[in-house]
This record gives C-alpha cells, structure tokens and sequence, in this order.
C-alpha cells in the first residue's frame, strides 16, 4: 500500500515515476514534468472551465452580483489546488484528504453520518475491530478521504453568506463585504464539486489498477494525470459541455443528493480505465473518451449550479430562533 503522502500527491495527478526519453516523445517528456511540480485535479483547465459554465448558468432569479462574478468564480475553480504546496505544509496536509474519497472503503457505511466528527468515529470504530492482517490503517480518515464533508461544509458557509445578504438588503445596509464573501464560498465549493466528477476521485484504483486484473487494465501509476490533466487541457475547454447543463434544480436534501452523485461517479470507474486501454487519452483521444470527459465535466458544472441554487433558495428559510437561556437556580 502507498504510504499517505504518496497517495494524495497522486489523488492531485502527480507522476512519481521516473520516464525513459528513448520511449515516448521530447513533448510528453516536458509535458510529465511540468505536471509532476504542478498537476492538479481535472488541471487548471477543468476546474475552470466547470466553475465558469455554472457560473454562466446562474439564473436570473438569483443575486445580480453573483451573475456578474463569472470571471472571479472561474478564476477560482482551481483555489484549493494551490494551496498543496510543501512549503505551507500546515496548509496542505491539513486538506489533501478532502480531494477524495474511497467508497470502497466505506461500503459497509450505510447511510453516510451527517458530520464529519461522527464519520471519523464510524472510521475508528471499524479500525479498532480490523485485524492487523487486514490492514487497519485503510480506515484512517486521511486514507479513506473526506470529500463528502468539505463540500457539505462550504455549502453550510455559502447558505449562510446569501441568508446574510438577504438579511442586510431586507435592512438597507451595505452588502459588499458579504458579496464577496458569497463568490469567494461559491467558486470554492465548485473545485470540491469537480473532483467528485472526476471518478477516480472515489475509488481505490484512483492511479492505476490493483488487486485481481483479469480485464488487464493499466497498473502504471500515470492514468490520473493522463485523462484529467493532460487530456482535458490538451482537447477540452468549457464551449465544449456548456450546452449539457441544464436549468438548476432544487435539491431536496443536498447530503444524501451530493453521496448519491459521488456514487454515480465511482459507477465509473471501469470506464475510465476501458477508455485508457483503448488509448483514449492519448494525444486527441477518442470521439468516446470526448464524450466521457464532457459528460463528468458537465455533470460537475450540474451539481455545482444545483448546489448553489439550492443554498440560495435554502437562504430564505428563517433561522429557528434560540431559546432563552434559563437563569441559574438560587441557591
């Protein structure tokens, strides 16, 4: 098994292997390693692209300044990418497991516990109980990753900015502060939102096949980065999925909505690496492996522009107010 910091290096598409020159090409060479120092989940491209067709989706009947935000909500996509460099190292080890998940590892969790603390509880629980012969330590959370909890979290904060908007608008008070504060929580769930598109963002086999092969998929440790950097960057900009995004719809428990579409995209898998084999993500591609990709970039932008347009309708439900606090008993 990879050791941790192996792994999510990986998740974000980093090459550790050394390439022969003799057997592929100056180009790719360069290509490899630039994307060893800085690759990133579905690249810069990707992210972007996926916050700018949602951003550009936004309807009417939400926020004018988020409409106008599309350049800052897509500049952004990518944010949380940079923040994975060793030299904030606070920073990053503090955030590489919320890239992911592995829902196999987590199969026998049904349903999913609603925070994180009590996810991680579930992960100790079955830790303790796994004999060592079994592996344990494939149920520590920074192992198992997070990626359902960091997105629910930001969602809570982007609900909470537009309830304040609402509220300081209903109030005749200066709004800017808070606006920004609401395309800054927006475009940040966007990036978490995209990786969860990204079905190697899910499983085990995020970076090359393990365990029993009998369909002789690839074990190098290169597809990650192939099909969601240096595909997408090479043959697919956001002109080519907006048409795939549809009107938001309101989700009706975004939780169980968001694990249900992290489900859909480990369904997945197995075509990612179909589509490899085939050489898909190699140079142009495949019109199928085109297809592939616009589909779970369109279904990021889906998921995001829902997200948002739940949160802003969400907004509006008032907050239950807090009991009083009753005063000490006399003594």
């Amino acid at each position: 098994m990879p050791r941790a910091e192996e792994r999510t290096s990986l998740r974000s598409g980093t090459i550790t292997e050394r390439f022969q020159p003799g057997l592929i090409s100056i180009v790719l060479i360069v290509l490899v390693l630039l994307q060893s120092v800085a690759a990133v989940a579905w690249g810069n491209e990707g992210h972007t692209a996926v916050n700018r067709v949602a951003a550009e989706k936004i309807p009417a009947t939400m926020p004018r300044f988020l409409r106008r935000a599309v350049g800052e909500i897509a500049y952004l996509g990518p944010e949380p990418d940079r923040w994975r460099s060793s030299t904030e190292f606070a920073l990053k080890n503090s955030q590489e497991p919320d890239h992911f998940i592995d829902l196999e590892r987590v199969s026998w969790l049904d349903p999913f516990p609603p925070g994180r603390y009590e996810f991680y509880r579930k992960l100790y629980e079955k830790r303790a109980s796994t004999p060592i012969t079994e592996h344990p330590d494939d149920y520590l959370p920074e192992h198992v990753g997070l990626q359902p909890y960091i997105t629910m979290e930001i969602y809570g904060r982007l609900k909470v900015g537009f309830r304040e908007y609402r509220q300081r608008r209903a109030a005749h008070q200066p709004t800017h502060a808070v606006e920004q504060a609401v395309i800054f929580y927006a475009a940040w769930l966007g990036h978490y939102v995209a990786d969860g598109a990204q079905p190697l963002h899910t499983t085990i086999q995020y970076n090359g096949w393990v365990g029993p092969n009998p369909n002789g998929y690839t074990t190098a440790h290169a597809i990650h980065a192939q099909f969601e950097s240096a595909y997408v960057a090479a043959n697919i900009t956001s002109r080519d999925f907006v048409g795939l995004v549809k009107t938001p719809e309101r989700i009706d428990d975004p939780f169980a909505g968001y694990i249900a579409y992290l489900r859909q995209s480990n369904s997945l898998v197995e075509n990612v690496y179909q589509l490899e084999k085939a050489g898909g993500f190699t140079g142009k591609g495949t019109p199928a492996a085109f297809d592939f990709t616009t589909h779970r970039l369109a279904a990021g932008s889906q998921m995001l522009l829902d997200l948002w347009y739940t949160a802003w309708l969400e907004s509006a439900i008032p907050v239950p107010e807090r009991p009083p606090v009753a005063p000490p008993a006399a003594k």
